[in-house]
Formats: C-alpha cells, sequence, structure tokens
C-alpha cells in the first residue's frame, strides 16, 4: 500500500507560479513511477505530468510543456510539480498518482495503483 499526501495548492494570479509536493508513504517509494493529473469542473481528468522511477525521464502534456516541471527526490519519499506561468485554464484539483509502471501513469490512468486525494490550484485572472 502507497499513502499518497498532496500540498502547496491554493490562489494565484495568472502568470504567477505554485509548487505542488506529494508525499508518499508505504512501499519503495523509488520503484514506483509517479504522476501528476488535474481535474477541472465538468472536465475529465487529465494527464499533466509523468517521472520513470529509473531513469527519471519525465513526460507532460503538451499544455504545460514549458511551463510545468516535474521532480522527485528517493530520499525524501516525495514528487513535486513546480509550475510556472500559469494561466486560468490551469485551474483544477491535482492529483498525484504512482504506479510500479511508466506506461500506464503516462497512458492508462485508470489502471493506476495509487492517488493522492488532491490540491485545489485556482488561478485568477
Amino acid at each position: 500500500q502507497v499513502l499518497l499526501v498532496e500540498s502547496g495548492g491554493g490562489l494565484v494570479q495568472a502568470g504567477g507560479s505554485l509548487r505542488l509536493s506529494c508525499a508518499a508513504s508505504g512501499r519503495t517509494f523509488s520503484s514506483y513511477a509517479l504522476g501528476w493529473f488535474r481535474q477541472a469542473p465538468g472536465k475529465e481528468r487529465e494527464f499533466v505530468a509523468a517521472i520513470s522511477w529509473g531513469s527519471g525521464n519525465t513526460y507532460y502534456a503538451d499544455s504545460v510543456k514549458g511551463r510545468f516541471t516535474i521532480s522527485r527526490d528517493n530520499a525524501k519519499n516525495t514528487v513535486s510539480l513546480q509550475m510556472n506561468s500559469l494561466k486560468p485554464e490551469d485551474t483544477a484539483i491535482y492529483y498525484c498518482a504512482a504506479d510500479p509502471s511508466i506506461l500506464v501513469v503516462h497512458t492508462k490512468a485508470p489502471l493506476i495503483d495509487y492517488w493522492g486525494q488532491g490540491t485545489q490550484v485556482t488561478v485568477s485572472s
């Protein structure tokens, strides 16, 4: 079992920055691929970013590429999402996710083993 707890959400003006963090406990964190997803009101959950457990390869949705950066610290069992140049359309609940497979995290979200409870990000115009 892996428990994921997100933090760092809040209200920010357009053009601003936020840093989300996800703390994990339970099984060996370093062997899990990790990702961030978001869900805006009335919309489906969508992939934001992912990072593999071995090489640390990263993957991003086109909508956030160049603005968001995902990173992980295996020693601290955390994964972070640095969000810069935020836009009102980035407003959503952001969820942390973990799965042994980077393919699942990146492309097969319904199969992901573990999810956090989410943190709200609101970007005002």
